[in-house]
């Protein structure tokens, strides 16, 4: 009989696989200027919903200012910022911002369209800060579900209503007297920019033009992969 390693032997007795532990999952890794503590609470927390999204953003938006990327360390005098939370109307509480020349008319207003990825309160924050201080006016808003506004972080169960928001909450801005008489433009990243692009042709002549910054024109989805979505989808 040929001999038998009496590990293996042992392991086949208990009926188990003769695989390695497999090894402890890494730490999550530290980032680096972040209070341990503030690092655990992001970490631990769950950003389904817009109160823990708000929580953790209140926490963490001083740190933000300190990321090492050029959209937060550059340096913008006399602009203005507002933020603001409204209900549309179905019901939904919005969080929106906008930013401003303080010391001179508005030139133009921009209005912008985050990515799916994104909010209106991180990178295009930066950019936002960059197109004030050549003297326009910037409103944007968090989708519903996205960033600080109510809703399912992230779900979109219709993107036409999503549409219809943004270009309400952009309705109101426009029909402000004060902004009224300005040329006002469409500015769109990835998502945002299909939500501008659809925005822009429901409504061409409201809009001067639009930026779009590596729109979301079209999704092409691999032969094996959409079976699987349908699937997920019942």
């Amino acid at each position: 009989m040929p001999h038998v390693n009496a590990k293996v032997s042992a392991v086949a007795a208990t009926g188990m696989s003769a695989v390695p532990a497999a090894a402890a999952p890494p730490s999550p890794r530290r980032w680096e200027g972040v209070d341990p503590a503030l690092e655990r609470m992001v970490l631990r927390a769950c950003l389904d919903q817009a109160p823990e999204r708000r929580r953790v953003r209140e926490a963490f938006k001083d740190v933000q200012l300190s990321i090492d990327h050029c959209l937060f360390k550059a340096q913008y005098s006399d602009i203005g910022t507002k933020e603001s939370y409204e209900r549309n109307s179905r019901g939904v509480e919005i969080f929106s911002k906008c930013w401003f020349p303080e010391n001179h008319r508005m030139k133009a207003i921009v209005c912008l369209c985050h990515g799916y990825g994104d909010t209106c309160t991180f990178f295009l924050d930066g950019i936002a800060r960059k197109i004030a201080s050549a003297g326009y006016g910037v409103f944007a808003l968090d989708y519903p579900g996205f960033g600080l506004s109510e809703g399912l972080h992230g779900y979109i169960p219709s993107f036409d209503t999503l549409v219809d928001d943004v270009a309400e909450h952009f309705a109101k801005i426009k029909g402000n007297p004060e902004y009224r008489d300005l040329p006002s433009f469409l500015f769109g990243q990835s998502m945002g920019g299909a939500v501008a692009l659809k925005i822009h042709f429901k409504q061409p002549k409201d809009w001067n033009g639009a930026i779009l910054v590596a729109p979301m024109c079209k999704v092409i989805l691999p032969r094996e992969i959409l079976p699987m979505l349908i699937m997920i989808g019942h």
